[in-house]
């Protein structure tokens, strides 16, 4: 029996293929359980469609995702983060990338999340900081951040 798989099945099939498998395994544990369904003509245009959808959906996140890259590699967007130093330029504590995103939110308009950022310390040390910043699985961004004493 043909079916489409509703929820990944581990040595059987992930979301959405369409595979042949046994009628009895089919019938009494992938449908009763809701794991699968029957891959009649209609079904399966109806996985079509959410398919082309899904497929519109990732090529406007990635196309949202490269403007946004263009706009953090400009020169002049930099994020500039005020904290007390010593005099030897070493600050008093560190800057998380929750305080990066933030600030630029407060300066950009523009919402980051956080763990987007691949900060693998926090910063700890006036001057420029070029972090790099993950907006899709196939568009990463430099950001960069400058840390002036108060």
């Amino acid at each position: 029996m043909k079916v489409i798989f509703l929820k990944d099945v581990k040595g059987k099939g992930k979301k959405g293929e369409i595979k042949n498998v046994a009628d009895g395994y089919a019938n009494n544990f992938l449908l009763k359980n809701g794991l699968a369904k029957e891959a009649t003509s209609a079904n399966v245009a109806t996985l079509e469609g959410q398919k082309k959808a899904l497929d519109k959906q990732n090529a406007e996140l990635l196309a949202e995702a490269q403007k946004l890259k263009e706009f953090l590699e400009k020169e002049e967007t930099v994020v500039t983060i005020k904290a007390k130093a010593g005099e030897d330029g070493r600050l008093f504590g560190s800057i998380p990338a929750k305080q990066v995103a933030e600030e630029f939110e407060k300066v950009f308009n523009v919402k980051l999340d956080r763990r987007k950022f691949e900060l693998s310390a926090p910063i700890r040390a006036v001057g420029f900081t070029r972090i790099p910043v993950k907006l899709h699985h196939q568009v990463s961004a430099i950001l960069t951040v400058q840390v002036v004493t108060e």
